[in-house]
């Protein structure tokens, strides 16, 4: 059965039953109040005016129960209005529905609903535009993710061939070209093994050991981490340890692996004869590890966009700068452990703060 003859037949029972119910109640309730009002006219009336009770009675009941009965076509009547008009609302609203449904699984991530009022169809139009805005962004994050990612494999793709060539032409000796083409496969590894990380850390499938660690420990394996490479590029790299004993909650090896990203981050930003500091502070129950380079700075309008994958502040900054994932992993490192990332930059350089739980401190026994 279609909606409509469905919605007509329940509003049609309910009045149905509405009027049944009150012709009942009337038949019920309405002698004792016939008989009264009967009785006071009688009075009026004198010793004629018994004769004409029954009639009296019998008139006021059949002008009663006439007015129910003749109000009955009148209310099926507004039943069938109020029936064709909800079922026109909603079968537009599924139409449009369905229509909508069809539009996302053949592609159309761009279809919207019209959203007109304010009752569970409107908010159902609302969820749907919404959940469609979701499936375009994320139609668009794959189309540039692929293209990233064939552009970030064209550049070593293409040094291999030409080492390749020049190898088999005899133009480079063995010897020269093997290092060469070395370094351009482990570019690749490195890039595979970033994109295989990036999608784990997206889908919440990184394991974690989470413990107390000392962030004075965390600043000192980083700062030797990246000691040499500092050196070989004229940066200073700073470290200023907390005054004390400054226990986090954390998963040391990832914790690591989120500083160590931010220093290469900052190493890439800052020209030799810069410095970079590595610091730790305590703050409301939590501790605060901050990278702050002495480099250009970032444009406001690239801060929030630097932890996108792939995203660069210079387009042309594109080989010799990592993979483009590293920012991207440690921030969602950063969220899993239950802490946070942000940047904050300016003229004179930019600051990387990453904010992780406190870890209460070890008690002494005694």
């Amino acid at each position: 059965m279609r909606l409509f003859p469905r919605l007509f037949l329940g509003h049609l029972l309910v009045t149905v039953l509405a009027l049944g119910a009150l012709l009942g109640l009337a038949e019920w309730s309405a002698p004792a109040f016939y008989h009264h009002h009967v009785q006071q006219m009688v009075a009026l009336l004198g010793p004629e005016g018994r004769a004409l009770q029954p009639d009296l009675e019998r008139g006021m009941r059949g002008t009663l129960t006439g007015a129910l009965l003749a109000a009955l076509p009148f209310a099926a009547l507004v039943a069938a209005g109020t029936a064709l008009l909800t079922s026109q609302r909603i079968v537009r609203s599924v139409r449009l529905l369905s229509g909508g449904s069809q539009a996302l699984a053949g592609g159309d991530y761009a279809r919207r609903l019209p959203e007109e009022g304010r009752d569970e169809l409107a908010q159902l139009a609302h969820h749907f535009n919404v959940l469609a805005g979701e499936l375009d962004r994320v139609e668009q994050d794959r189309v540039a993710l692929i293209g990233n990612v064939g552009h970030e494999l064209r550049a070593p793709l293409a040094a291999l061939r030409g080492y390749a060539e020049a190898l088999s032409d005899g133009v480079l000796p063995p010897e020269q070209a093997a290092p060469a083409m070395t370094r351009e496969l482990r570019a690749l590894e490195r890039l595979a093994a970033d994109l295989s990380l990036v999608s784990r850390v997206e889908a919440g499938q990184v394991a974690l050991h989470l413990g107390p660690c000392e962030a004075g420990e965390l600043l000192r394996a980083a700062a030797e981490r990246f000691a040499d490479a500092y050196e070989d590029r004229g940066v200073a790299l700073r470290v200023t340890p907390p005054p004390g004993p400054l226990p986090l909650l954390a998963d040391f090896e990832r914790a690591l692996q989120v500083l160590s990203n931010l220093l290469a981050n900052a190493l890439r930003a800052t020209p030799g004869g810069g410095h970079v500091t590595l610091s730790a502070r305590a703050q409301a129950g939590q501790v605060v590890l901050s990278v702050t380079d002495s480099g250009h700075g970032i444009p406001a309008q690239h801060l929030e966009r630097i932890f996108e994958r792939f995203y660069r502040v210079d387009p042309a900054r594109t080989r010799g700068d990592g993979s483009g994932v590293g920012l991207t992993i440690a921030r969602g490192l950063a969220v899993q452990m239950g802490g946070t990332l942000r940047a904050q930059s300016g003229p004179g350089g930019s600051t990387f703060t990453l904010t992780l739980p406190a870890a209460e401190a070890p008690r002494d026994g005694g």
